[in-house]
């Protein structure tokens, strides 16, 4: 039996929860389509710039007449009312938008039109054959990341490169939290700005399917409180897919590292993603880190 609740703290069933997710889900995609509409210039989509334009962007009218729909239909869908769009016409404002890949998912997944099978977020651990290949990738740097980004598995020399990542309490396993929130991870990336802003663009596209789940909003949350970057990019709503590319580490001991950074995703195991840096040709970063004690 459930006994009576505090002052002030409302009871939350599963069908109140789902109500405040519909609810959070048509917040995002305003602010979605608000934010991609203001990122427009009227010349991106063939309008003359004018001149008594108060405000960056697009106006919503513009967006409605190339997309081909009522202005009021696309207000109240910036509005977060509750109207449902079909593919026709989400098709219609990612070209008006213009959209790229990454941000055309997004919109769908935002809608309601997911083109990902449902990912189960609750792994707290690696799969056996996911550790043994973060084993035979050595001397590469490599850790295993679940559908949170949670951190589940490392090899050694990714030990060697972020040694904190050993003693990191478990809800700090992380790779945003770690980013964001660690200075000593922040003092070992080079271009630490870029990084942090590609690796949130990243998070938010492919959590979309998480938004609901507590420790997702949760980490959110505590990233608000913490740190003055992610208060100020998570409101811009920017979303990518990743791109292999290089990246500069300055550790402490081994000193400039350098490495091509690549991802994996075993065909079995497709909620939990293998990133590994892969040595570049004729550079010795992998054996300087190999060589700390």
């Amino acid at each position: 039996m459930v006994g009576p609740l505090p002052p002030g703290k409302p009871r939350t069933d599963a069908r109140s929860r789902s109500t405040m997710g519909v609810v959070r889900t048509r917040a995002d995609l305003a602010e979605f389509l608000k934010a991609r509409r203001a990122a427009l210039r009227p010349s991106d989509v063939g309008l003359p710039d004018g001149v008594r334009r108060r405000t960056a962007g697009l106006r919503r009218e513009e967006v409605a007449m190339i997309a081909g729909v009522s202005v009021s239909w696309y207000t109240w869908l910036e509005q977060g009312r509750p109207i449902n769009a079909s593919l026709d016409v989400l098709e219609a404002l990612a070209r008006a938008l213009r959209l790229d890949p990454v941000e055309h998912d997004h919109l769908l997944e935002l809608a309601g039109h997911p083109l990902r099978r449902p990912i189960e977020p609750g792994r707290d651990r690696a799969p056996s054959a996911i550790v043994r290949l973060l084993h035979v990738v050595e001397p590469a740097p490599a850790y295993a990341l679940g559908p949170r980004w949670d951190m589940l598995a490392w090899n050694r020399p990714f030990a060697k490169l972020f040694p904190a990542i050993e003693t990191l309490p478990v809800e700090e396993r992380n790779l945003v939290w770690i980013l964001f929130a660690n200075e000593s991870a922040r003092r070992l990336k080079g271009e630490w700005e870029s990084e942090a802003r590609h690796t949130l663009s990243q998070f938010r596209a492919e959590t979309v399917p998480l938004r609901e789940d507590p420790a997702v909003a949760g980490l959110v949350e505590r990233l608000l409180e913490v740190s003055t970057e992610f208060r100020e990019w998570w409101p811009r709503h920017d979303v990518t897919g990743f791109k292999a590319h290089r990246r500069v580490f300055h550790h402490p001991v081994a000193g400039r590292l350098e490495f091509q950074t690549q991802q994996l995703v075993s065909a079995g195991e497709p909620d939990v993603r293998i990133v590994v840096h892969l040595p570049i040709d004729n550079d010795d970063s992998a054996g300087r880190l190999a060589a700390v004690e």
